[in-house]
Protein backbone atom coordinates (compact mmCIF):
# COMPACT_ATOMS: atom_id res chain seq x y z
CA UNK A 1 0.00 0.00 0.00
CA UNK A 2 1.35 3.41 -0.92
CA UNK A 3 2.00 5.93 1.88
CA UNK A 4 -0.72 8.31 0.67
CA UNK A 5 -3.29 5.67 1.60
CA UNK A 6 -1.42 4.75 4.79
CA UNK A 7 -1.61 8.36 6.03
CA UNK A 8 -5.36 8.30 5.57
CA UNK A 9 -5.68 5.06 7.49
CA UNK A 10 -3.44 6.28 10.29
CA UNK A 11 -5.36 9.48 10.77
CA UNK A 12 -8.90 8.25 10.24
CA UNK A 13 -9.13 4.55 11.00
CA UNK A 14 -6.60 4.31 13.80
CA UNK A 15 -7.73 7.71 15.00
CA UNK A 16 -4.44 8.80 16.53
CA UNK A 17 -3.92 12.54 16.50
CA UNK A 18 -1.34 13.02 13.77
CA UNK A 19 -0.71 16.65 12.94
CA UNK A 20 0.45 17.39 9.41
CA UNK A 21 4.08 18.30 9.01
CA UNK A 22 4.50 22.06 9.16
CA UNK A 23 5.95 23.92 6.20
CA UNK A 24 9.67 23.17 6.08
CA UNK A 25 9.35 20.17 8.42
CA UNK A 26 9.61 16.53 7.42
CA UNK A 27 7.82 15.24 10.54
CA UNK A 28 4.52 16.10 12.28
CA UNK A 29 4.21 17.78 15.66
CA UNK A 30 4.80 15.21 18.40
CA UNK A 31 7.25 13.07 16.42
CA UNK A 32 10.29 13.96 18.55
CA UNK A 33 10.06 12.60 22.08
CA UNK A 34 12.12 12.16 25.24
CA UNK A 35 11.94 9.93 28.30
CA UNK A 36 11.90 11.71 31.65
CA UNK A 37 12.90 9.59 34.65
CA UNK A 38 15.61 9.19 37.27
CA UNK A 39 17.25 12.49 38.29
CA UNK A 40 14.59 14.47 36.41
CA UNK A 41 12.33 13.81 39.40
CA UNK A 42 14.85 14.45 42.19
CA UNK A 43 13.25 16.81 44.77
CA UNK A 44 15.81 19.54 44.16
CA UNK A 45 15.52 19.46 40.35
CA UNK A 46 13.51 22.20 38.63
CA UNK A 47 11.20 20.14 36.42
CA UNK A 48 9.86 23.20 34.63
CA UNK A 49 13.36 24.37 33.73
CA UNK A 50 14.24 20.89 32.48
CA UNK A 51 11.15 20.86 30.26
CA UNK A 52 12.10 24.29 28.92
CA UNK A 53 15.55 22.97 27.99
CA UNK A 54 14.01 19.94 26.32
CA UNK A 55 11.76 22.15 24.21
CA UNK A 56 14.63 24.43 23.20
CA UNK A 57 16.42 21.34 21.92
CA UNK A 58 13.49 20.09 19.86
CA UNK A 59 11.50 17.83 22.19
CA UNK A 60 7.77 17.82 21.40
CA UNK A 61 6.52 14.99 23.62
CA UNK A 62 7.64 13.49 26.94
CA UNK A 63 7.22 9.87 28.01
CA UNK A 64 7.13 9.22 31.73
CA UNK A 65 6.27 6.51 34.23
CA UNK A 66 2.92 6.53 35.97
CA UNK A 67 3.41 4.16 38.88
CA UNK A 68 0.09 2.51 39.68
CA UNK A 69 1.37 1.10 42.98
CA UNK A 70 2.39 4.58 44.16
CA UNK A 71 -0.86 6.26 43.17
CA UNK A 72 -3.14 3.53 44.55
CA UNK A 73 -1.14 1.85 47.33
CA UNK A 74 -4.24 1.00 49.40
CA UNK A 75 -7.20 -1.10 48.31
CA UNK A 76 -9.66 0.92 50.39
CA UNK A 77 -9.83 3.96 52.63
CA UNK A 78 -9.71 1.73 55.68
CA UNK A 79 -6.08 0.93 54.90
CA UNK A 80 -4.93 4.55 54.61
CA UNK A 81 -3.23 5.95 57.72
CA UNK A 82 -5.41 8.68 59.18
CA UNK A 83 -2.65 11.29 58.82
CA UNK A 84 -2.45 10.63 55.06
CA UNK A 85 -6.11 10.51 54.13
CA UNK A 86 -6.17 14.12 52.97
CA UNK A 87 -3.70 13.24 50.20
CA UNK A 88 -6.07 10.80 48.51
CA UNK A 89 -9.15 11.07 46.31
CA UNK A 90 -11.72 8.29 46.35
CA UNK A 91 -11.93 6.70 42.88
CA UNK A 92 -14.52 3.94 42.76
CA UNK A 93 -13.70 3.09 46.36
CA UNK A 94 -9.92 3.10 45.85
CA UNK A 95 -7.88 5.94 47.43
CA UNK A 96 -5.84 7.63 44.69
CA UNK A 97 -3.05 10.19 45.01
CA UNK A 98 -2.96 12.42 41.92
CA UNK A 99 -0.65 15.12 43.32
CA UNK A 100 2.63 14.33 41.53
CA UNK A 101 0.96 13.61 38.20
CA UNK A 102 -1.18 16.75 38.48
CA UNK A 103 2.01 18.78 38.82
CA UNK A 104 3.68 17.23 35.76
CA UNK A 105 0.55 17.51 33.61
CA UNK A 106 0.25 21.19 34.54
CA UNK A 107 3.89 21.90 33.72
CA UNK A 108 3.60 20.15 30.35
CA UNK A 109 0.30 21.77 29.43
CA UNK A 110 1.61 25.26 30.15
CA UNK A 111 4.30 24.54 27.55
CA UNK A 112 1.97 22.81 25.01
CA UNK A 113 4.08 19.70 25.52
CA UNK A 114 2.43 16.33 24.88
CA UNK A 115 2.74 13.53 27.45
CA UNK A 116 2.87 9.78 26.91
CA UNK A 117 2.34 8.06 30.29
CA UNK A 118 3.57 4.48 30.61
CA UNK A 119 1.42 2.92 33.32
CA UNK A 120 2.75 -0.09 35.23
CA UNK A 121 3.61 -1.75 38.57
CA UNK A 122 0.78 -3.50 40.38
CA UNK A 123 0.09 -2.49 44.00
CA UNK A 124 0.42 -5.28 46.54
CA UNK A 125 -3.35 -5.59 46.95
CA UNK A 126 -3.72 -6.63 43.27
CA UNK A 127 -0.43 -8.40 42.65
CA UNK A 128 0.25 -12.06 41.96
CA UNK A 129 3.12 -11.66 44.42
CA UNK A 130 2.79 -8.70 46.82
CA UNK A 131 6.47 -9.03 47.77
CA UNK A 132 7.66 -8.44 44.20
CA UNK A 133 7.39 -5.19 42.23
CA UNK A 134 7.78 -7.26 39.07
CA UNK A 135 4.66 -9.35 39.58
CA UNK A 136 1.78 -8.73 37.16
CA UNK A 137 -1.73 -7.88 38.35
CA UNK A 138 -3.72 -10.66 39.98
CA UNK A 139 -6.88 -9.43 38.26
CA UNK A 140 -6.97 -7.08 35.24
CA UNK A 141 -10.07 -5.23 36.42
CA UNK A 142 -8.46 -2.90 39.00
CA UNK A 143 -5.84 -1.85 36.45
CA UNK A 144 -8.53 -1.17 33.86
CA UNK A 145 -10.41 0.91 36.42
CA UNK A 146 -7.24 2.89 37.20
CA UNK A 147 -6.58 3.64 33.52
CA UNK A 148 -10.18 4.79 33.14
CA UNK A 149 -9.77 7.10 36.15
CA UNK A 150 -6.67 8.64 34.59
CA UNK A 151 -8.48 9.21 31.30
CA UNK A 152 -11.45 10.80 33.05
CA UNK A 153 -9.10 13.18 34.85
CA UNK A 154 -6.55 14.06 32.14
CA UNK A 155 -8.27 13.08 28.90
CA UNK A 156 -10.38 14.96 26.38
CA UNK A 157 -13.08 16.07 28.81
CA UNK A 158 -11.00 15.54 31.93
CA UNK A 159 -11.90 16.95 35.32
CA UNK A 160 -8.33 18.26 35.66
CA UNK A 161 -8.91 20.76 32.84
CA UNK A 162 -12.22 21.90 34.29
CA UNK A 163 -10.55 22.44 37.67
CA UNK A 164 -7.67 24.40 36.10
CA UNK A 165 -9.25 26.79 33.59
CA UNK A 166 -6.13 28.94 33.49
CA UNK A 167 -4.17 26.15 31.81
CA UNK A 168 -4.26 25.42 28.09
CA UNK A 169 -6.15 22.19 27.45
CA UNK A 170 -3.56 19.66 26.34
CA UNK A 171 -5.38 16.39 27.04
CA UNK A 172 -3.46 13.15 27.23
CA UNK A 173 -4.45 11.22 24.13
CA UNK A 174 -2.31 8.09 24.38
CA UNK A 175 -1.77 5.69 27.27
CA UNK A 176 0.99 3.09 27.18
CA UNK A 177 0.11 -0.12 28.98
CA UNK A 178 3.14 -1.48 30.84
CA UNK A 179 6.82 -1.56 29.92
CA UNK A 180 8.94 -4.38 28.50
CA UNK A 181 6.82 -7.27 29.83
CA UNK A 182 9.13 -9.75 28.10
CA UNK A 183 11.60 -9.09 30.95
CA UNK A 184 10.96 -10.81 34.28
CA UNK A 185 12.05 -7.54 35.93
CA UNK A 186 8.76 -6.03 34.75
CA UNK A 187 6.47 -9.07 34.34
CA UNK A 188 7.62 -11.99 36.44
CA UNK A 189 5.31 -14.60 34.95
CA UNK A 190 6.61 -15.76 31.57
CA UNK A 191 5.71 -16.17 28.81
CA UNK A 192 4.05 -12.81 29.28
CA UNK A 193 1.76 -12.77 26.25
CA UNK A 194 -1.33 -14.60 27.65
CA UNK A 195 -1.54 -12.51 30.83
CA UNK A 196 -0.73 -9.29 29.03
CA UNK A 197 -3.42 -9.84 26.40
CA UNK A 198 -5.92 -10.49 29.22
CA UNK A 199 -4.92 -7.13 30.66
CA UNK A 200 -5.50 -5.46 27.29
CA UNK A 201 -8.87 -7.15 26.94
CA UNK A 202 -10.05 -5.56 30.19
CA UNK A 203 -8.33 -2.22 29.72
CA UNK A 204 -9.28 -1.25 26.17
CA UNK A 205 -13.08 -1.01 26.71
CA UNK A 206 -12.63 0.73 30.08
CA UNK A 207 -10.33 3.32 28.52
CA UNK A 208 -12.62 4.00 25.57
CA UNK A 209 -15.67 4.28 27.83
CA UNK A 210 -13.84 6.96 29.83
CA UNK A 211 -12.59 8.88 26.79
CA UNK A 212 -13.69 7.99 23.27
CA UNK A 213 -10.66 9.81 21.86
CA UNK A 214 -8.13 7.92 23.99
CA UNK A 215 -5.71 5.53 22.32
CA UNK A 216 -4.08 2.46 23.83
CA UNK A 217 -0.39 1.95 23.09
CA UNK A 218 1.17 -1.48 23.58
CA UNK A 219 4.01 -1.94 26.03
CA UNK A 220 7.38 -1.09 24.53
CA UNK A 221 9.00 -4.34 23.42
CA UNK A 222 12.78 -4.81 23.10
CA UNK A 223 14.74 -7.83 21.84
CA UNK A 224 12.66 -9.99 19.47
CA UNK A 225 9.79 -7.53 19.42
CA UNK A 226 8.36 -8.76 16.13
CA UNK A 227 8.06 -12.29 17.51
CA UNK A 228 6.30 -11.13 20.69
CA UNK A 229 3.85 -9.10 18.61
CA UNK A 230 3.18 -12.08 16.36
CA UNK A 231 2.44 -14.14 19.47
CA UNK A 232 -0.08 -11.55 20.64
CA UNK A 233 -1.83 -11.58 17.29
CA UNK A 234 -2.21 -15.35 17.66
CA UNK A 235 -4.01 -14.63 20.94
CA UNK A 236 -6.50 -12.40 19.06
CA UNK A 237 -5.07 -9.11 20.34
CA UNK A 238 -5.53 -7.26 17.06
CA UNK A 239 -8.52 -5.17 18.13
CA UNK A 240 -7.16 -4.39 21.60
CA UNK A 241 -4.65 -1.62 20.80
CA UNK A 242 -4.21 1.46 18.63
CA UNK A 243 -0.43 1.60 18.27
CA UNK A 244 2.48 -0.80 18.59
CA UNK A 245 5.51 0.25 20.65
CA UNK A 246 9.02 -1.02 20.10
CA UNK A 247 12.33 -0.52 21.91
CA UNK A 248 14.76 -1.10 19.03
CA UNK A 249 17.97 -1.25 21.04
CA UNK A 250 20.73 -2.28 18.68
CA UNK A 251 24.34 -1.51 17.81
CA UNK A 252 23.72 0.69 14.79
CA UNK A 253 21.20 3.33 13.69
CA UNK A 254 20.40 1.27 10.61
CA UNK A 255 19.60 -1.63 12.92
CA UNK A 256 16.79 0.46 14.41
CA UNK A 257 15.19 0.70 10.97
CA UNK A 258 15.69 -3.02 10.37
CA UNK A 259 13.87 -3.90 13.59
CA UNK A 260 11.01 -1.51 12.87
CA UNK A 261 10.75 -3.04 9.40
CA UNK A 262 10.36 -6.52 10.89
CA UNK A 263 7.62 -5.25 13.20
CA UNK A 264 5.84 -3.51 10.32
CA UNK A 265 5.88 -6.73 8.30
CA UNK A 266 4.18 -8.63 11.13
CA UNK A 267 1.58 -5.90 11.56
CA UNK A 268 0.82 -5.77 7.83
CA UNK A 269 0.52 -9.55 7.69
CA UNK A 270 -2.07 -9.41 10.46
CA UNK A 271 -4.18 -6.68 8.89
CA UNK A 272 -2.79 -3.77 10.93
CA UNK A 273 -1.16 -1.88 8.08
CA UNK A 274 -2.93 1.27 9.28
CA UNK A 275 -1.67 1.32 12.88
CA UNK A 276 1.44 3.34 13.71
CA UNK A 277 4.63 2.15 15.33
CA UNK A 278 6.08 4.20 18.19
CA UNK A 279 9.74 3.70 19.08
CA UNK A 280 9.15 4.49 22.75
CA UNK A 281 12.77 3.88 23.77
CA UNK A 282 16.05 3.88 21.90
CA UNK A 283 19.55 4.90 22.92
CA UNK A 284 23.27 4.26 22.81
CA UNK A 285 24.51 4.57 26.41
CA UNK A 286 28.01 5.99 26.79
CA UNK A 287 28.93 3.10 29.07
CA UNK A 288 32.10 1.72 27.47
CA UNK A 289 34.79 1.55 30.13
CA UNK A 290 32.29 2.56 32.82
CA UNK A 291 29.85 -0.35 33.21
CA UNK A 292 29.42 -3.92 31.96
CA UNK A 293 28.25 -3.62 28.36
CA UNK A 294 25.55 -6.26 28.58
CA UNK A 295 23.79 -5.06 25.45
CA UNK A 296 25.38 -4.32 22.10
CA UNK A 297 24.25 -0.69 22.01
CA UNK A 298 26.85 0.52 24.53
CA UNK A 299 29.36 3.03 23.18
CA UNK A 300 31.39 6.12 24.11
CA UNK A 301 30.11 9.68 24.57
CA UNK A 302 31.22 10.59 21.04
CA UNK A 303 29.70 7.38 19.69
CA UNK A 304 26.41 8.17 21.41
CA UNK A 305 26.34 11.60 19.77
CA UNK A 306 27.15 10.29 16.30
CA UNK A 307 24.70 7.40 16.37
CA UNK A 308 21.88 9.47 17.82
CA UNK A 309 22.12 12.10 15.09
CA UNK A 310 22.15 9.41 12.42
CA UNK A 311 19.19 7.59 13.98
CA UNK A 312 16.99 10.68 14.14
CA UNK A 313 17.56 11.37 10.45
CA UNK A 314 16.86 7.74 9.54
CA UNK A 315 13.65 7.70 11.57
CA UNK A 316 12.43 10.81 9.78
CA UNK A 317 13.46 9.47 6.37
CA UNK A 318 11.65 6.15 6.95
CA UNK A 319 8.65 7.62 8.78
CA UNK A 320 6.19 7.27 5.92
CA UNK A 321 7.41 3.93 4.60
CA UNK A 322 7.21 2.24 8.00
CA UNK A 323 4.37 4.24 9.55
CA UNK A 324 6.50 5.54 12.44
CA UNK A 325 4.35 7.81 14.61
CA UNK A 326 7.03 9.03 17.02
CA UNK A 327 10.28 8.16 18.75
CA UNK A 328 11.40 8.75 22.36
CA UNK A 329 15.06 8.88 23.27
CA UNK A 330 16.03 7.07 26.46
CA UNK A 331 16.75 9.20 28.39
CA UNK A 332 17.05 12.90 29.29
CA UNK A 333 19.34 12.66 32.34
CA UNK A 334 21.04 9.87 34.27
CA UNK A 335 22.97 9.79 37.54
CA UNK A 336 26.39 8.36 36.76
CA UNK A 337 27.62 8.45 40.36
CA UNK A 338 24.73 6.93 42.30
CA UNK A 339 25.38 3.67 44.17
CA UNK A 340 25.27 0.81 41.70
CA UNK A 341 25.49 3.03 38.63
CA UNK A 342 28.43 1.07 37.27
CA UNK A 343 26.43 -2.14 37.29
CA UNK A 344 24.00 -1.04 34.56
CA UNK A 345 24.95 0.51 31.25
CA UNK A 346 21.64 2.40 31.01
CA UNK A 347 22.77 4.62 33.88
CA UNK A 348 24.96 6.24 31.21
CA UNK A 349 22.22 6.73 28.62
CA UNK A 350 21.25 10.35 29.36
CA UNK A 351 21.86 13.35 27.15
CA UNK A 352 22.77 15.01 30.44
CA UNK A 353 24.76 13.41 33.25
CA UNK A 354 24.25 14.13 36.92
CA UNK A 355 27.08 13.77 39.43
CA UNK A 356 26.17 13.68 43.12
CA UNK A 357 27.52 16.75 44.87
CA UNK A 358 28.60 18.39 41.60
CA UNK A 359 25.50 18.96 39.51
CA UNK A 360 24.47 18.44 35.89
CA UNK A 361 26.78 18.26 32.88
CA UNK A 362 25.91 18.29 29.19
CA UNK A 363 27.10 15.41 27.02
CA UNK A 364 27.96 15.74 23.30
CA UNK A 365 24.81 13.81 22.45
CA UNK A 366 22.60 16.76 23.43
CA UNK A 367 24.01 18.96 20.66
CA UNK A 368 23.64 16.08 18.21
CA UNK A 369 20.05 15.49 19.27
CA UNK A 370 19.22 19.18 19.03
CA UNK A 371 20.75 19.65 15.59
CA UNK A 372 18.98 16.63 14.11
CA UNK A 373 15.64 17.28 15.83
CA UNK A 374 15.47 20.93 14.79
CA UNK A 375 16.45 19.97 11.25
CA UNK A 376 13.64 17.45 10.78
CA UNK A 377 11.20 19.89 12.41
CA UNK A 378 12.31 22.61 10.00
CA UNK A 379 13.19 25.01 12.84
CA UNK A 380 16.14 27.28 13.54
CA UNK A 381 15.06 27.48 17.17
CA UNK A 382 12.21 26.36 19.45
CA UNK A 383 10.39 27.72 22.48
CA UNK A 384 9.10 28.79 24.85
CA UNK A 385 6.23 26.51 23.77
CA UNK A 386 6.76 23.08 22.25
CA UNK A 387 4.59 24.15 19.33
CA UNK A 388 6.64 27.30 18.60
CA UNK A 389 9.14 27.15 15.75
CA UNK A 390 11.35 29.91 14.39
CA UNK A 391 12.12 29.14 10.76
Amino acid sequence: MRWRLLVSVLAVVAGLVIAPAAAGASVPQGFVGMMADGPFFYPYMNEGAELDTMIANGVQSVRTLVNWSSMQPYASEAGVPVALRGEFTNVNGVPTNFAALDQLVALAAARRLALLPVVEYAPGWDSLNPRSAAAPPRSPRPFASFIAALARRYGTHGSFWAANPGLPRVPIRMWQIWNEPDFTAYWSRQPFEPGYVRLLRATRPALRAADRAAKLVLAGLPNFSWQYIANMYKLHARGLFDAVAVHPYTATPQGVITILGKVRAVMNHNGDRGKPILATELSWPSAKGKAPTTFENATTESGEATKLGQAIRLLAANRRRLGIGAFYYYTWITNETMPGARHDQFNFAGLLKFFDGQGTFVKPALASFSKAALAIEGCRSKGPLATNCTR
